[in-house]
């Protein structure tokens, strides 16, 4: 009898004692979030709960389970296995934890600074994401390396494998080569400030902005929704345009390709309407002038400005299409024309046709037709 109570004893009472301490932690844990809803830290650090459980478990397990003579005949294999487990809780617990106390320190970073300095925010996101990744691998890395070294055969290979380290570093050198410059480029992204998540970024033609940053590579979500997966070494040996560098707010330019009798000053005075009627206008500047003239037409450009990227093109389609169309219902004589077609006269102040000269050298009235546009 003794033989099976013990074991259940044990077992059930390290379990019990797990769950109670547990729940324990947990309602600390709860009543402290209740206390300062200010910072997220206690209830970030609730969801380490179920690591935490199994390694006190695993630790009870482990400090008791030669007295409770579970498996007795197993006992070295039982002992490997609650040791393994113990680790590998450890490890996650320690993981979730670094975890909580970054997310922290950059909510309460970004909560300070998101309206001042947003570019600033992206950076420091970059680089807590880049900084966790690398905690979870050297944790991952230690962990393993511990449960290895629970068999004796692997203690008694540690010292070849010691001494054959500097030939191996060499060969993995050679070998990985590629992988190591992508994650040395992660570490030169990610404190170099040179690109961070959130970022508008034009990369081989394509316009997009960056959604995700590891060691080896880098995500960019473009404006139709797909995804650009390239390695981080192209951000540091290839130009790109990074349009979120500095301060978000950026200036563009639309251009019409005109006839010369095109109205300038009124132009100028639509293109006031419509950027006051344009929510993605911030009301920076704007300005239009001729940039460029050919025997047929002349080239017209529209300056706007926006607070960020994604404003700058809603505003450009936006004057665009509203000088577009304000130019075909009242200037119609402004669009470009073929040479050989004949044109709508453009009025006078008076409101009479202007006369043209006859190849005779005479004036003569020529009727009016519609202009007919390229």
């Amino acid at each position: 009898m003794e033989t099976i109570l013990r074991p259940l004893t044990v077992v059930g009472g390290s379990i019990l004692l797990t769950l109670v301490i547990g729940w324990a932690t947990d309602l600390l844990l709860r009543k402290a979030d209740a206390r300062h809803p200010e910072t997220p830290l206690w209830g970030l650090l609730r969801r380490a709960r179920i690591p935490y459980q199994v390694m006190l478990c695993a630790a009870l397990l482990r400090g008791s389970y030669v007295e409770a003579q579970v498996f007795p005949d197993h006992r070295s294999a039982v002992g490997r296995v609650l040791t393994l487990l113990l680790i590998g809780s450890v490890a996650w617990l320690v993981t979730r934890i670094a975890a909580a106390v970054v997310e922290t320190s950059y909510s309460r970073y970004a909560h300070a600074h998101a309206q001042r300095n947003p570019a600033r925010v992206r950076r420091v996101r970059t680089q807590v994401s880049l900084i966790m990744r690398v905690v979870t691998a050297v944790v991952a890395v230690v962990a393993v390396s511990a449960m290895l070294l629970t068999f004796p055969a692997m203690r008694a290979a540690g010292a070849s494998l010691l001494a054959s380290a500097g030939i191996l570093g060499i060969v993995a050198g050679v070998a990985a080569q590629s992988t190591l410059s992508n994650m040395f480029a992660g570490f030169q992204i990610a404190f170099g400030d040179m690109v961070r998540m959130g970022d508008t970024v034009v990369v081989d033609g394509e316009w997009g902005t960056v959604e995700e940053i590891t060691l080896t590579f880098l995500t960019v979500r473009t404006w139709d929704e797909r995804r650009i997966t390239m390695p981080v070494s192209y951000f540091t040996s290839k130009p790109f345009e990074n349009w979120s560098r500095g301060t978000p707010q950026m200036t563009g330019t639309v251009f019409w390709h005109l006839d010369h009798s095109a109205p300038l000053d009124l132009m100028r005075e639509r293109l006031r309407d419509i950027l006051r009627e344009c929510p993605a206008w911030d009301g920076r500047d704007y300005n239009l002038t001729v940039t460029d003239t050919t025997p047929n037409t002349m080239q017209v450009r529209a300056l706007v400005t926006a607070k960020d990227a994604d404003d700058i093109w809603t505003v450009r389609v936006t004057v665009r299409e509203g000088m577009l169309r304000w130019l075909a219902d009242e200037h119609p004589y402004a669009l470009p024309r073929v040479n050989t077609a004949d044109a709508a006269l453009r009025p006078s102040p008076d409101g009479v046709s202007r006369p043209r000269r006859s190849p005779d050298g005479g004036t003569r009235r020529f009727p009016e037709q519609p202009a007919k546009s390229l």
